[in-house]
């Protein structure tokens, strides 16, 4: 009996296997889809469509992207960790996946467990930018106007778990300000609050600004980063305003549901590092305000894990939680 059911799963397993073999060799055989966890316009959503573009190039097919908004990005997270593991249901992730698993209470995915890593393209600090109906001008000011109204200030961001959400609690953390949390389905709906005034600042990424760059409805003050950078060379880095403990940077990443052929995920990972050596993305993404880098999908599984622990330190230093 044994012998028996030990042959028929070997020939169970040499079938999956012969199955398997030609959809890795023949992909992608139709259009390929990229879930935002974010509305149309923010950061994320505008990285993926550059992404997109590409990828369509190298591969060969269609490259879609579909926003599925949301729970600081749970939502797409959950959809795309239930998607059938073929390689046709992409997950274009903010570094709100290493931050949420940390910030929630429950998930309906594992941050690990539930994807496959393809690669980790880019990164992109946050913009600290206030209200023009807020009367400072600068980083000082804000701190120094917080302190004298206590319980007045509020923050926007695209959602729960964002390092935009984070960059704030740790700004109120750095400076002894408070300011009441809140969250919007997005960057652009975020950043629209602090131009209507419903909100008086918000941390955001730069590619979420790029159409807001000079905009008097808007006060940039800041970058949280350790340098300037080349995007907005003239912004001033909130160390530099006395704020130390601010070098916060989102990160974009493409991941495959847990399960996917590991030949998919090395073509993919492929794709991505050829569009990253394509001069003109490089700058596309530069001008975005996110930094390229290219890595394999066992970088971007460690460079995961890392970020996940270091996040966690942070939420629990904050005391930051969802509301």
């Amino acid at each position: 009996m044994l012998h028996r059911l030990a042959a028929g799963t070997a020939i169970a397993l040499l079938s999956s296997l012969s199955q398997a073999a030609p959809d890795a060799a023949g992909y992608p055989a139709r259009a390929v889809k990229i879930v935002v966890g974010y509305t149309p316009g923010g950061g994320t959503d505008m990285t993926a469509r550059l992404l997109a573009q590409q990828l369509g190039d190298k591969l060969g097919q269609s490259v879609i992207v579909e926003n599925r908004p949301g729970a600081g990005q749970n939502i797409g997270a959950t959809y795309v960790a239930r998607a059938d593991p073929d390689g046709y249901t992409l997950f274009l992730s903010s570094s709100a996946l290493a931050i949420n698993v940390s910030l929630f209470p429950r998930l309906d995915y594992d941050p690990v467990k539930s994807f496959a890593p393809i690669a980790v393209f880019g990164q992109s600090p946050n913009l600290l930018v206030a209200s023009s109906k807020l009367p400072v001008n600068d980083v000082k000011q804000l701190i120094a106007y917080g302190k004298r109204h206590p319980g007045t200030l509020n923050f926007s961001s695209s959602g729960h778990g964002s390092t935009q959400h984070l960059s704030a609690e740790l700004f109120k953390l750095q400076t002894g300000i408070s300011a009441t949390h809140v969250p919007y389905k997005g960057s652009g709906p975020s950043i629209n609050g602090v131009q209507t005034g419903e909100v008086q600042f918000t941390f955001i990424n730069i590619p979420s600004m790029s159409a807001l760059m000079g905009s008097d409805k808007v006060k940039i003050l800041g970058l949280t980063s350790s340098k300037r950078s080349s995007a907005v060379p003239d912004i001033p880095t909130l160390a530099e305003s006395g704020v130390d403990g601010m070098d916060v940077a989102a990160w974009y990443g493409l991941l495959a549901p847990a399960g996917t052929p590991p030949a998919i995920v090395r073509r993919l990972n492929q794709a991505v590092n050829d569009a990253l050596a394509d001069e003109k993305f490089r700058t596309q993404l530069a001008h975005a305000g996110v930094d390229p880098m290219t890595s394999t999908p066992e970088f971007f599984a460690s460079f995961l894990a890392e970020d996940i622990a270091r996040w966690k330190k942070v939420i629990g230093a904050a005391g930051a939680k969802v509301d």
